[in-house]
C-alpha cells in the first residue's frame, strides 16, 4: 500500500505557523526596549530577553532591528483613531487634543517618539514610517473635523485641514515633546478655543 504524496507532504520547518502571542510579546518588548535604551543601543538580544523568547523567534519574523521598528510603526498606523464626532468644531478640536495629549504624555511614548525622530534623519525608512504612523493619521482626522465644520457652517469653504492641525496639535507637541513642560490647568480648553478662533477668523 502506498501513500498519496499529496496528502503526506510535510510542512517545511521554515514555514511553521508563527504564534501570534509570541509576535505580540516581541512587539511589546521592542516598544519597551526603545524607551529604555533608544534605537542606537537596542539589540535583538535585548528584545528577545525582554520578551522571554529566543533570538531565533525574533529573526523568524524580522531580519533586523530596523525592520522591527518599521513593523511596530506600521501596526500603530493601521490601528488608527476615529475622528471625534461631538457635533461642534470646538468639541471636536478639544477631543482631538485630549487624545493627543494622553498619547504624548504616556511615559513610554514620551521617550520613544523623540528618539525615533532623531533616527529618522539617518534612516529614510523610519522617516517614511513615522509620517505614515503619526502624520497621515492626524491629517485624516483633521480633514474630517474641518469638512464637518464646513458642512455645519462653522468654517468657511476652503479651510485648510493642515493649518487646523498646525494650530491644534502643533503647540501641544512643542510643549510636551520639545520643551517637555507639564500642561497647566485649563491648557487644553484654552488651546482648543484659540485654535477655533484662529480658524474662524482666518488669522
Amino acid at each position: 500500500m502506498t501513500t498519496d504524496p499529496r496528502t503526506s507532504r510535510r510542512v517545511p520547518a521554515g514555514a511553521a505557523v508563527l504564534r501570534e502571542d509570541v509576535t505580540d510579546a516581541i512587539r511589546a518588548a521592542v516598544f519597551e526596549e526603545l524607551a529604555a535604551v533608544g534605537f542606537a543601543r537596542m539589540s535583538i538580544e535585548g528584545i528577545a530577553r525582554r520578551a522571554g523568547v529566543g533570538k531565533t523567534a525574533v529573526y523568524r519574523r524580522w531580519k533586523s532591528k530596523l525592520a522591527l521598528v518599521l513593523d511596530l510603526l506600521s501596526v500603530f498606523a493601521a490601528q488608527g483613531l476615529p475622528a471625534p464626532a461631538t457635533g461642534s468644531l470646538y468639541g471636536d478640536v478639544r477631543a482631538l487634543l485630549e487624545v493627543a495629549s494622553h498619547a504624548l504624555r504616556h511615559p513610554v511614548a514620551s521617550q520613544v517618539i523623540p528618539d525615533l525622530l532623531v533616527e529618522a534623519a539617518r534612516h529614510p525608512e523610519i522617516s517614511d514610517a513615522i509620517k505614515t504612523a503619526l502624520l497621515d493619521g492626524q491629517q485624516g482626522i483633521a480633514a474630517v473635523i474641518v469638512r464637518e465644520a464646513v458642512e455645519r457652517g462653522e468654517l468657511p469653504e476652503g479651510t485648510d485641514p493642515d493649518r487646523a492641525l498646525d494650530l491644534t496639535v502643533g503647540p501641544l507637541y512643542w510643549r510636551l515633546v520639545v520643551v517637555r513642560n507639564d500642561l497647566p490647568k485649563g491648557y487644553l480648553d484654552m488651546l482648543a478655543a484659540s485654535a477655533v478662533a484662529a480658524l474662524k477668523g482666518g488669522a
